[in-house]
């Protein structure tokens, strides 16, 4: 590669006594795991630079399954997350890491990822961003859908009708409830991105984890795991 890359670490592990491997999000070359050689020595130039969250300038060298890096520098500081806002950043990093292919760009959806910690940083209720973002993923993964009419007739969908959500086709219209069933407004909501009512939220929360559970597999998100403690300990 030439020049330097904008990225941020998604998450690192040890690996042997001194180096780190990373899985990276890039502006260019989307996600990608890199060796980061000798990062935990002492004296290391590295330590303490590779943390998730921080905007990093990035360099790397090699064409194998793990190039090594060879630069790293912070762009700015380390977005302020703080409290449980934390454990939703882990949850947009863990997604991405399970969800994207290495190697492919995605230079949109990067600038989605830093929008969403800007605006985690910057929330009380971190829901409205996240659902935001993930219908956001949804599109550069190529899940087209059309919340704006009925799959079934092709009419615009009303606010006040019921409809049911059908893989592959969209929203059909029909009086049966199920949890697969949304309202029109909720849809529209879907739709443009925008939740006004804690009914809007909880639908979007709803649809999108219906819709990225395909890509998520079957294996439980662990920073749902650390999540649910510390929302149960605020709800005592």
């Amino acid at each position: 590669m030439e020049g330097l890359q904008r990225c941020f670490v998604l998450h690192y592990r040890h690996y042997s006594e001194t180096s780190l491997i990373l899985d990276v999000f890039s502006e260019d070359y989307g996600r990608l795991t890199l060796l980061a050689k000798g990062a935990r020595r002492k004296r290391s130039n590295l330590k303490g630079t590779l943390q998730p969250f921080t905007p990093l300038f990035m360099k790397w060298s090699g064409k194998g399954s793990m190039p090594v890096l060879t630069h790293a520098e912070p762009i700015s500081i380390g977005l302020p997350l703080r409290s449980y806002i934390l454990y939703s950043a882990m949850y947009v990093n863990e997604v991405l890491a399970r969800v994207l292919e290495n190697h492919t760009p995605y230079p949109v959806l990067f600038l989605d990822y830093l929008n969403v910690l800007r605006e985690l940083a910057q929330a009380d209720n971190p829901e409205p961003a996240l659902r935001r973002f993930e219908l956001a993923l949804l599109h550069h993964l190529g899940y087209g859908i059309d919340f704006l009419h009925c799959a079934g007739s092709g009419l615009a969908v009303d606010d006040l009708m019921t409809y049911n959500y059908r893989e592959q086709r969209g929203f059909i219209a029909s009086m049966k409830i199920t949890q697969l069933t949304f309202r029109g407004n909720e849809l529209k909501a879907l739709a443009a991105r925008c939740f006004e009512t804690p009914e809007q939220l909880r639908a979007a929360k709803r649809f999108t984890r219906i819709a990225l559970k395909p890509y998520l597999g079957s294996k439980p998100l662990k920073s749902r795991e650390l999540f649910l403690p510390r929302t149960r300990s605020i709800g005592k």
